[in-house]
Formats: structure tokens, sequence, C-alpha cells
């Protein structure tokens, strides 16, 4: 070795011992694995996440969905309502085409209703009489089973039957014309589909709704006063004396007024998803189903607001 070579300094010259670099090394190591978090943990909680997050959003899309369509349902209300106002004060109603539209509703809700309504009255004759019986009041058995009838029977029954033979009709042939571009065709020619199509049917469930409901309850109250007099041992006079001591010309009122509240909803209904039909024959088939589970559920949750009400301000008196 010459005397001008310089000779690198190692650890034993430093004086550090080589084990305590090697510890100082993997601890080194070892910290910067800490601080970095591990793929499968990571993707782990990244999937928990989106696991998380896939309800979350179903829920608001649904939510908007049906908001959107609460709102499109409410326009669609208020401009028919205005159309059939209008039409009326300037005496430009269709009158031709809501005779048509009422006769063909009464045409396909006429026999359902009495194929309905009879059966009816005789299930709530039948169960009330054999509960009164046990308790030895069958005196008041045409005041429960009438009272039953004119308040929930009726309104709901003729509800069911505007929703599901009048409501999908009238859903069937907006959709067909939706889907054949007749719609369409109106708005370039000027025409508002609403006021042409809508209106016709709105003012015809007007008419034919309260006519149903109190048909509905004629064929009820019949029934039930048949199978109580006839297969329960009671009379005529005890019958018809509690009836009129219950029952009074506001309870026939409010069921009129639940019925053509019932009927104007499930209309409508039925018109919003004919004309939003899209898809050809299985859009169709798609809006009648929708139409008929919409106007249900609606039905039933303003049955039980109304009757709420109703049984507030309105309760049941004698005589």
């Amino acid at each position: 070795m010459s005397p001008g070579t310089r000779v690198a300094p190692t650890a034993a010259s430093a004086g550090v011992a080589e084990p305590e670099v090697e510890a100082a090394a993997e601890a080194a190591v070892a910290a910067v694995a800490d601080e970095a978090p591990a793929p499968a943990a990571a993707a782990d909680a990244g999937a928990r996440v989106v696991a998380l997050g896939r309800p979350l959003r179903f829920a608001v899309t649904q939510t908007d969905s049906s908001l959107q369509t609460l709102g499109r349902f409410l326009d669609l209300a208020a401009q028919s309502v205005t159309f059939l106002v209008a039409d009326l004060t300037r005496l430009r109603h269709p009158w031709r085409d809501t005779i048509n539209q009422a006769w063909f509703i009464v045409s396909v809700t006429a026999i359902p209703a009495l194929l309905v309504s009879i059966p009816f009255g005789v299930i709530v004759a039948v169960q009330v009489g054999s509960l009164i019986a046990q308790v030895g009041a069958t005196s008041i058995s045409g005041a429960a089973g009438g009272l039953g009838v004119i308040r929930q029977g009726a309104p709901i029954v003729a509800a069911l039957l505007l929703g599901g033979a009048a409501g999908s009709a009238v859903t069937t042939d907006l959709g067909a014309r939706t889907i054949r571009e007749e719609v369409d065709a109106l708005r370039v020619m000027g025409i508002n589909p609403v006021q042409r199509l809508v209106t016709p049917r709105l003012a015809a469930i007007v008419f034919v709704a309260p006519v149903l409901c109190f048909f509905i309850i004629f064929m009820g109250l019949g029934a039930g006063y048949l199978i109580n007099v006839g297969f329960q041992s009671g009379t005529p006079g005890s019958y018809i004396a509690s009836f009129a001591s219950f029952a009074s010309v506001a309870d026939v009122v409010v069921a009129l007024g639940k019925t053509w509240l019932f009927g104007v909803v499930v209309i409508l209904v039925a018109c919003q998803r004919g004309l939003e039909a899209h898809g050809g024959a299985r859009g169709v088939a798609d809006a009648v189903n929708a139409a008929v589970v919409i106007g249900v559920v609606a039905v039933f949750i303003l049955n039980v607001v109304i009757t709420q009400l109703v049984t507030m301000f309105m309760p049941t008196r004698i005589g």
C-alpha cells in the first residue's frame, strides 16, 4: 500500500458494532411498512364502503323518482281541473266524449259491482249477526251491518272497481295512443292532450263514481237485510229501526264524497301512467300494472286519513 492511498472507514474502524447497524436498518424497514396500508386491507375497506353506499344510492334514487312522479301527478291534476272548469264556464266542454266515457265506465263496472256488493253484504251480515247473537244484541244487527257497508264497504269496493276495471282500461287506451304517437300528433297540431283526452274522462268519473257507490250501498244493504230476516231470525222492524237510529244522511254523504275522491285519484293516476307509457306493448302492460297498484295504494291511504278525520269530527250518535 502506497503512502498516498486512502482507506475507506469501516463500521469497526468507526467504532459502531455491526449488529447495531442491522438492527437500525430493520427498524427503518418496519416503520415504512407500518406507515403504508396493506393492499388487502385497503381493498376490503373500499368494498365495505361501496356495499354500504349501494342501498343509500338506491334509496335516494327511488325517493327522487317518487317525488318526481308525485309532482307530475299534481301538475296533471291541476291542469285537468283547470281545463274542466274553463270548458264548463265557456260552454265548450266536449259532452259527447264525456257521455261516451261515462257509459264505458258504467259498462265495465256495473256487473262487477253487482257481483261484489251482494257477497260483501252477505259476508258482513253473517259475521256481524253471529257475533251480535252471542252477546244477545240482535236488535242492533241492522245498524252494525248497515254502517259497515255504508262507511267502509261501498267506497272501497267502488274505488277498487274503478281502479281495476275502468282505470286499467283508460291506461290501456291512452298508453296505446302514446305508443302510436297520437299524443305527439295532438301536440304538433296545437291541441293539449290533457284537455282533449283527460278532461272528458275526469268529468265522466265525477258523475259515475257517486252513482256506483249508491248502487253498491243499495245492493249491500238489501243482501244484509235478506240474510238477517230470512236466516238469522231477525225481524224487519228491528233491522230498519236500529239502522235508522245509528245511520244518518251524513254517513251517506261522506261515503259518496269518499267514492268521488277515490274515483278522481284513480282516474288521474290511470291517465298519467297511460300518457307516460313507453317501450311498445310491454310498456303499456307495465303502465297498466303501475296504474292499478298505485291507485289501490293511494285509495287505502286516503281512506285511512278520511276515516280518522270523520271519526274525530263526526262521531256516531244514537237517534
